[in-house]
């Protein structure tokens, strides 16, 4: 039942999010294997049954989002470890790297940085090529079986006028064929369709909406480093040629989120959770030790995960469904996260799930009012794509 359910969720959700963005080749191709349920086994689940564009490309399933905020992969009783992390613009995430300047760790993809961008050059490629063949989520056996059920489906014409005929033949260059289902994916996940900058947000940059007071004073509260100080890892200013911002620096950090009782992670089997109840996130960490990086250098990134996107943060279908919040799905509101920023370090929060190198400059103990939480929450909501001006409404100053 829960399986039908984020089935029927990611479709509904893919119908309202549709738009008449105008797509490439190669684009359209992305779309038609981003949405194709086919490419799991069993088959059903489509990469957009954990990216659903209806709620800006995360978790589609109210239900999973309310009860731990991890989904279910193909096989229905196997989950991973954290909340899907959004899909839409991450497109200029750079191959991972370190900053001695920013002592800080910049770029890759998922949670930990682990699609790293060093093997294809591109992190979000890799990526969108990563839940095809991890048994917690597609479940394909092979790339092989990949390149062979896109060769048999209907837009493999499709993918042969975009690279070439005999593009997909897995028994002359099976690696080949599979980076560039990657590839694809990642030039739709790129595409105007899925980053339209359409938040009322752009709107007031671009001088088509004015900001209400709250969502005014919300912005001021964000920008102020002496105040909210979201910016300094959330900027919001555009970019030097006046590009739109991204709303996150791509950096990593662990904010002393803590452990989600209710992630399904914890009870599965000894073979997929082997710690049980007892397991703890390394983040960044954990991939950089497992990719041979000495204790010196991945000691201290333990439990800091990815910066997100604050694009869409609130981008729901309707007032009641319920979005996840942190990598792990610990909060299922804006008002909670924004007041745990705010309080973390003076009020009788749990215990961070890693105790190292928690984040205590930027957040904590803001000193934010009642008032001026629910106004950051105000301004996070202008965020959402698909704003439409109402009619009258005088440019911003």
């Amino acid at each position: 039942m829960l399986r039908s359910a984020l089935i029927a969720g990611s479709v509904t959700l893919f119908a309202a999010g549709a738009t008449a963005q105008q797509l490439s080749l190669e684009e359209q191709l992305g779309k038609a294997l981003f949405f194709d349920t086919n490419l799991s086994v069993p088959p059903g689940v489509s990469c957009a049954a954990c990216h659903g564009p209806g709620v800006g490309f995360t978790g589609p399933v109210s239900e999973l989002n309310a009860h731990g905020g991890v989904y279910p992969g193909s096989v229905p009783t196997r989950f991973g470890n954290r909340k899907p992390p959004a899909s839409a613009y991450a497109g200029d995430s750079p191959v991972l790297y370190y900053d001695p300047v920013e002592e800080a760790w910049i770029g890759g993809m998922f949670w930990d940085g682990r699609a790293s961008g060093a093997v294809l050059g591109d992190p979000l490629t890799e990526q969108a090529l990563g839940p095809f063949l991890n048994d917690l989520e597609m479940n394909v056996p092979s790339r092989k079986e990949v390149v062979r059920r896109v060769a048999l489906s209907t837009y493999a014409p499709l993918f042969e006028a975009v690279w070439g005929p005999g593009s997909l033949d897995w028994r002359r260059d099976v690696d080949l064929a599979y980076e560039r289902i990657g590839r694809s994916i990642a030039a739709y996940e790129r595409s105007a369709e899925v980053n339209p900058f359409s938040s009322k947000y752009d709107a007031f940059l671009r001088g088509l909406a004015t900001l209400e007071p709250e969502e005014q004073l919300g912005l001021q509260l964000f920008r102020d480093p002496a105040k909210g100080n979201c910016a300094a890892c959330h900027p919001a200013d555009p970019g030097p040629q006046g590009e739109p911002p991204l709303f996150t620096d791509f950096t990593y950090d662990n904010l002393g989120i803590p452990a989600n009782p209710a992630n399904p992670f914890y009870s599965m089997p000894p073979a997929i959770n082997p710690d049980g109840d007892a397991y703890v996130d390394p983040g960044l960490g954990g991939f950089l030790q497992a990719s041979g990086a000495p204790m010196s250098v991945w000691r201290s990134e333990l439990g800091k995960h990815k910066v997100p996107t604050l694009r869409n943060v609130d981008l729901r279908p309707d007032p009641a469904f319920v979005k996840a919040f942190a990598h792990n799905g610990f909060f299922t509101s804006l008002e909670s996260i924004v007041h745990f920023y705010n309080t973390r370090d003076v009020e009788p929060w749990p215990a961070p799930e890693v105790a190292e190198n928690v984040n205590r400059e930027e957040l904590g103990n803001l000193g934010l009012t009642a008032a001026e939480e629910a106004a950051i929450v105000a301004f996070l909501r202008t965020l959402s794509d698909g704003y439409v001006p109402t009619d009258g409404a005088p440019p911003s100053k």
